[in-house]
């Protein structure tokens, strides 16, 4: 069995409609919502779903602690019940669930995926100029840096067979938003794990507000510039 990790912060707008579209492709996936304290009352309303879905689950958060740490936790939840892939994705449908059909068959042949919207076939989809710009500027700078082969580093829509997650030290990522995928993809290079890029069309959110800080983006950028620290003292040692 197979699950798809979707952190929340105030979904109500969105989250009914995409669990509702993830469990419709039969694709034998699990649901793992994990909740920072949502205030619009979207853990309410998963609970509730869950007493007519034993597939669905949540964990529920004192407080708002970030992306990251959410992914972690959940991930740790899943290393528990022994799932065969893990799936995570955005709550706001910037991310079409019918690409899990996509990923769940690439990962029979790779260690993870990595949904791309920067490779022949993905696209970005109502985001202004300059915010396209940015994010395009951003995974170059983190691929040249870092030397990584990879053309999104900052997608939130990936899947990882489980063993790529329990061997990358997931507890020693401390970034939020872009600096965690970053992290968590450069990590999993670095051990040495086969990976495809799965051109995606990313749609901006019609519903809520954007979690993106400027804080976020500033966390990133020095992220790299750690990881690439830490590798070229590890390899003079």
């Amino acid at each position: 069995m197979d699950i798809v990790i979707i952190p929340t912060y105030n979904e109500i707008n969105n989250i009914k409609k995409l669990i509702e579209k993830i469990f419709a492709l039969n694709l034998d996936i699990d649901i793992l919502i994990v909740d920072d304290n949502s205030s619009d009352g979207t853990g309410e309303l998963i609970d509730k779903m869950r007493t007519e879905n034993s597939r669905l689950n949540i964990i529920h958060r004192e407080k708002k602690l970030g992306y990251g740490s959410a992914c972690v936790q959940g991930f740790k939840w899943c290393f528990e019940r022994n799932y065969g892939c893990i799936f995570k994705m955005d709550a706001d449908f910037s991310h079409n669930p019918g690409y899990l059909c996509i990923f769940k068959e690439e990962l029979k042949t790779v260690d993870f995926v990595i949904g791309s919207r920067y490779i022949k076939g993905g696209c970005i989809k109502g985001w202004p100029w300059y915010r396209l710009f940015l994010s395009r500027f951003g995974n170059l700078y983190a691929r040249l840096i870092l030397n990584i082969p990879v053309y999104d580093c900052t997608t939130g829509f990936n899947g990882f067979n489980t063993y790529v997650l329990k061997n990358i030290e997931i507890d020693k990522i401390k970034a939020n938003g872009y600096g965690f995928q970053i992290e968590l993809v450069y990590r999993a290079l670095k051990k040495g794990y086969k990976f495809k890029e799965v051109p995606i069309a990313f749609v901006d959110r019609i519903c809520g507000v954007s979690k993106i800080s400027k804080r976020i983006i500033f966390e990133a950028m020095v992220l790299v510039w750690k990881l690439k620290l830490s590798e070229i003292f590890k390899y003079k040692k």
